[in-house]
């Protein structure tokens, strides 16, 4: 990454009521003492678990050459105090790498449920339109064949703008950016310039960090501003949608799939466990073309990257080419093929609502019976689980089971779910079993769904994470039953 450096006194101009202390100049900006390198502004920010003032003589042991901070420490040692650090981030980080998002196409996806199928959808029209695109969401970050995985789903401020430098200095002309709701509340998006944001849905999730819904609904809306981005692009489908399109100054693009009145409107032609026929209409046009993806909440997505990819310019060709041949998107609607006459598909289904639709979803297209392995999270908002249970209610047969019980009593979290059912179902605190249980259970033309980790490899137990993932269990267990092959 080509780097310059900028003096204190020129970051103290950037953010109000600033002061330096010292001068020196700065090539670099992180949040993390582990990661300063020469040149590094460390700048401390108090965090839930620990305070990164606590941090800075780390920081300066390691080669910083500044520190940002809310009080003027004792360290021989250029600083710049702010009122607070948190906040101040993002403009530092984006002054030292020369406003990255003024240089390249950022298309931000926001929404309870969708963002990562979108933003994989986006790279892969980029793609069929010959522009090089970079992904940054909770799979991880990819940039030019290189990848790296991600503790958040947006990264801090410092660490997004840092990529998206890396980004245009390698020739990358679409960045795919997915929002989270803590994202937008800790400052990790700002200071970029958005080239469209979209909304997919609001449901019930993170209420332990937002308290309530009209919250998390503020939160999200507040991307949704003429000094963020230059269009917003929603789905009114969903209630949330359609409030936003009301509150919002932005010019928007609407999309349905659900008959609405809108900008670009999708509709299912045929439809099986392998994927959709989709038609896709907007003004004086319309494409006709496969997803490889089944669901109507699959189709939504792939709306709204159309939407967003036609607002940057991308030929309609190659937006339907690039939604036809998108590949494997890890632990979203991912079919294990094993040459096992019945489906099963790994989802990180991990919200009711998102629960819901692919158990709905999948039942509408099933030869046979839908079986669904679920379970909650630990340490986590306590009253989504027995709507988790709930949201299964299309189902014939449920396997309740542990998820990432984190610090509390998984056999308490697998009882609350089960409640929320209201019906017998079976319980397996042990994941393992609980997929053994489904799989051995699934008859030809069956669907298997199960849910809730995805992409994810480690099952947090306690203080520890233990090897795990779905999608390789499930393969284990069906080798077990005599099938072959692979995914």
């Amino acid at each position: 990454m080509a780097t310059e450096v900028v003096a204190i006194s020129e970051l103290a101009s950037v953010i109000p009521g600033a002061r330096a202390v010292g001068e020196a100049a700065v090539s670099s900006v992180t949040h993390d003492s582990r990661t300063v390198q020469a040149g590094s502004l460390f700048v401390a920010i108090r965090g839930m678990e620990s305070d990164g003032h606590d941090f800075a003589h780390s920081a300066v042991a390691g080669g910083a050459v500044a520190i940002a901070v809310d009080h003027q420490l004792e360290l021989e040692i250029a600083q710049l105090v702010v009122t607070d650090t948190r906040a101040a981030l993002a403009p530092l980080a984006a002054t030292v790498y020369r406003h990255p998002s003024d240089e390249i196409d950022v298309l931000g996806v926001t929404g309870t449920n969708g963002k990562t199928t979108i933003t994989h959808m986006l790279a892969s029209i980029a793609d069929e339109a010959g522009i090089d695109a970079g992904v940054v969401g909770t799979v991880g970050a990819s940039v030019g064949g290189r990848s790296w995985p991600m503790t958040h789903t947006t990264p801090e401020a410092s660490d997004l703008q840092a990529l998206l430098r890396l980004m245009v200095d390698d020739g990358i002309d679409l960045a795919a950016l997915e929002v989270s709701s803590h994202a937008l509340d800790l400052h990790r998006v700002d200071d970029i310039s958005f080239s469209a944001v979209a909304f997919t849905n609001l449901s019930q999730d993170h209420l332990d960090y937002h308290g309530t819904m009209e919250t998390y609904y503020a939160t999200k809306a507040a991307l949704f501003t003429s000094s963020r981005a230059e269009v917003g692009i929603v789905n009114i489908d969903d209630p949330a949608g359609r409030r936003l399109v009301g509150d919002t100054d932005l010019r928007v693009s609407t999309v349905s799939v659900r008959g609405a009145d809108a900008d670009i409107a999708a509709e299912v032609v045929a439809a099986d466990l392998t994927g959709s026929t989709v038609l896709l209409r907007t003004s004086g046009w319309e494409g006709e073309f496969r997803l490889p993806l089944s669901g109507l909440f699959n189709i939504s997505n792939a709306a709204i990257a159309a939407a967003m990819a036609l607002e940057v310019g991308i030929e309609q060709g190659a937006v339907t080419a690039g939604l036809s041949s998108i590949g494997t998107i890890p632990g979203r609607s991912e079919r294990i093929e094993a040459g096992q006459p019945f489906g099963v598909v790994v989802d990180y289904a991990h919200t009711p609502d998102a629960v819901r639709n692919i158990v709905v979803s999948t039942q509408d297209i099933a030869d046979g019976r839908v079986i669904v392995v679920v379970g909650a999270g630990g340490d986590r908002d306590q009253a989504k689980r027995p709507l988790m249970g709930a949201a299964t209610s299309a189902a014939d047969m449920v396997v309740v089971t542990s998820d990432n019980p984190r610090s509390e009593d998984p056999d308490t979290i697998v009882a609350q779910v089960a409640e929320g059912t209201g019906r017998e179902v079976e319980r397996r605190v042990d994941r393992r079993e609980a997929i053994r249980l489904a799989v051995g259970f699934a008859e030809p033309g069956d669907a298997v769904l199960i849910l809730g980790r995805g992409h994810e490899t480690g099952q947090r137990i306690g203080d520890e994470t233990l090897p795990f993932d779905d999608r390789e269990v499930a393969r284990e267990e069906l080798a077990a039953l005599g099938f072959g092959g692979s995914a």
